[in-house]
């Protein structure tokens, strides 16, 4: 297969709104067919009422259907008919055994089933074949094809389309323009164009008649919608909230200027992420139903061998993507809601191109640190916290009693996750989730809706690369990373969660974090170092900094115990060994070591210092010019006069103890000797 290629090719195109652009050659061009709408003399004018031509409005298209019963009847039945009918295909072939032989025949059936329902089935469609995990080889390859291989519309109608919304002919517009679509999907199709100017585009002309299929299909489903939530008890999300926002987004997807606004924020936002591509707007050739955008050549994601034949690392691209769709919900919360293989282009040079800016999505701040921080307590099996975190996110009210939930997330969760974090992956918990609403008062927002689909869109491309891809997997070292340098309060009252536990810090849990940070690929030792100290000697970082030069003091105090239990143990030792020397050697107190967790703790630290030697930036020539720039930070010296105060006051119990306090004196009191009071004890009496 080619990566290059002038002549009309339906691979092009994307799946949703036909701005996949991937030149590589084919056997079945599109062309021009006598596929023309219903209302071809209306010239994509739509037929509805105007005050919802242009953006989504539930209850005025419910007045103008409600007054159409026939219309919408008809649309029942229009519906209903072929999709009984192809049910009924499939139970006949089970009962006659031959499901797996008539599979193929069947996938094409489904495939021309959804092409004919129109846009709001083929959606169903287009994400189904990016799930080869749900769906069977010879459906995926069937369904594959609705994401730029529909039958397009009449080229007099594109060209129509182009006059009216540019104002000239694309022969006064364009240098050149293929003579039949690129690719068409279900909102438009595509022709590859090149401006006077001498630049390629990619010309996205929309469908005509487009709303009016849209509208009557939203309005059917909402009204059933409605009807389940009020039948179904155990319904308990807003069916009808999660398809309006689904309407909403897909009425912007209809709007060629909302999407090239889109492209522009998509670019502002990520554009910089290396590896990261996003084509050209060209504004003057661009209105609601026409949009020109520079031509990406590259090939779709799915098309694994042909990446690899050019020498790109299939898995690197996925990798890119994952990070780029990673920021997109937790950083900035403008998200691709569609990542589908149609949008998404491996460029010769090894970038991941998106192309597609229609479907996009908002998530708000609260929400996007309520998913990290669900993501890291899931991760660290903290199910108490995951519970709080779902009320935040708003799956549970306020007042649900979560101590029945809490024991009901460590029985699935603890089943699902495996052994480690790189066993998680979206199916599995999205699985697990769903068991758990039915059984307590789970809902699922609107927005998460979107952002599920997403997420599981990705993960269904990363799977048909690399069958062991995990997407969580993948995002927990950009998620460490932002628990451990992002200044935001929420995420810093999380960390404080996170490592300490009844006043008790955690190694551990730092340990892991620093392990997965070092993976991501804008974590640097300087800026952690940087970041963590003006953070713990800010009025936000007391709790941790407090908790912390504790934590070094019992830790010094361990070593320092250590040594001491070395010195008199060898002194010992010594004087056993000389003659006469034994009374000496009695005279000399051997002082016990750390105990077996101050020990634990240590080796904590040492590994720890091994993780910060293994992460990028750390240079060992370097890091006495960095530290002393640090210590030289107030911040620094007060956390150090803090330590050193910590470590007098230490040191000068301990000596009044061995002092003032002998064995005699504890016991006649009958005093039991603590965990802390075993690490030193009282020299004997010579």
């Amino acid at each position: 297969m080619n990566v290059k290629q002038v002549s009309p090719n339906p691979q092009q195109l994307d799946s949703q709104t036909g701005n996949s652009y991937v030149e590589v050659t084919t056997d079945s061009p599109v062309t021009s067919t006598d596929v023309v709408p219903r209302h071809a003399t209306e010239i994509g004018h739509s037929s509805i009422e105007p005050e919802f031509a242009l953006r989504y409005e539930p209850e005025a298209i419910a007045a103008y259907y409600s007054r159409r019963p026939f219309q919408v009847i008809g649309r029942i039945f229009a519906v209903l008919l072929p999709c009984f009918s192809f049910a009924f295909g499939l139970w006949w072939d089970k009962q006659w055994g031959r499901s797996l032989k008539m599979q193929q025949r069947r996938a094409v059936q489904l495939r021309e089933l959804l092409t004919q329902l129109g846009p709001a089935y083929i959606k169903i469609g287009q994400a189904l074949s990016t799930r080869p995990d749900l769906v069977p080889p010879g459906y995926l390859e069937e369904l594959t094809q609705l994401q730029d291989q529909l039958p397009p519309f009449d080229n007099a109608i594109a060209y129509r389309f182009i006059q009216e919304e540019l104002g000239q002919t694309p022969e006064e517009i364009y240098a050149e323009l293929s003579a039949n679509p690129i690719a068409a999907a279900s909102l438009g199709q595509v022709y590859k164009g090149k401006l006077k100017t001498g630049e390629d585009v990619a010309v996205k002309v929309q469908r005509p008649d487009l709303r009016d299929r849209i509208t009557i299909d939203l309005y059917i489903i909402r009204r059933l919608a409605a009807w389940a939530n009020k039948t179904f008890k155990r319904i308990r999300s807003n069916l009808v909230d999660i398809l309006d926002e689904f309407g909403y987004r897909i009425f912007e997807e209809m709007d060629y200027v909302q999407e090239g606004e889109n492209a522009e924020r998509f670019t502002e936002y990520y554009g910089y992420l290396p590896d990261i591509y996003v084509p050209k707007i060209y504004w003057q050739y661009t209105q609601r139903r026409v949009l020109t955008m520079e031509w990406i050549t590259g090939t779709k994601l799915t098309q694994v061998e042909a990446i690899r034949a050019q020498g790109i690392d299939a898995q690197h691209i996925i990798e890119v993507g994952v990070q780029c769709s990673l920021r997109q919900l937790l950083e900035n919360g403008f998200f691709h809601a569609d990542p589908h293989p149609g949008n998404l282009l491996a460029t010769p040079d090894g970038k991941l191109a998106y192309l597609d800016f229609g479907m996009m999505s908002e998530i708000k701040p609260a929400q996007r640190y309520g998913l990290i921080e669900a993501i890291v307590h899931l991760v660290n099996r903290d199910f108490d916290s995951l519970a709080q975190d779902y009320v935040k996110l708003e799956f549970l009210t306020p007042d649900t009693d979560l101590t029945p939930i809490v024991p009901a997330f460590a029985k699935v969760f603890n089943a699902a996750l495996g052994a480690s974090v790189s066993e998680l992956n979206i199916k599995s918990i999205t699985d697990e989730l769903s068991n758990l609403m039915y059984e307590y008062p789970f809902r699922v927002p609107a927005y998460y809706a979107l952002i599920i689909r997403s997420l599981v869109t990705l993960e269904g491309i990363a799977i048909r690369i690399e069958p062991d891809f995990k997407v969580l997997s993948a995002a927990y070292p950009y998620v460490a990373k932002r628990l451990l340098i992002d200044p935001a309060p929420e995420l810093r009252a999380s960390l404080k969660d996170l490592l300490f536990k009844e006043g008790t810090f955690r190694w551990n849990r730092l340990e892991n974090l620093l392990r997965n940070a070092r993976g991501n690929q804008d974590y640097d030792f300087n800026i952690v170092l940087n970041q963590m100290i003006d953070f713990l000697s800010s009025e936000r970082g007391a709790f941790i900094r407090d908790r912390l030069v504790d934590e070094i003091v019992k830790s010094v105090d361990a070593v320092s115990r250590n040594t001491l239990h070395a010195v008199t143990s060898r002194l010992r030792d010594t004087f056993d060994r000389v003659p006469l020397g034994n009374r000496l050697a009695m005279a000399i107190h051997e002082t016990p070591g750390a105990s077996s967790e101050q020990q634990q703790t240590l080796e904590h630290i040492k590994r720890i210092w091994g993780i910060l030697q293994e992460t990028r930036g750390f240079d060992p020539a370097q890091l006495i010019p960095q530290l002393t720039q640090v210590l030289t930070k107030p911040e620094t010296q007060r956390i150090g006069q803090q330590l050193a105060s910590q470590l007098t006051q230490k040191a000068i119990a301990r000596l009044l103890r061995e002092l003032l306090i002998t064995p005699e004196d504890n016991y006649s009191n009958g005093y039991k000797p603590d965990a802390r009071d075993r690490l030193v004890l009282p020299p004997a009496k010579v």
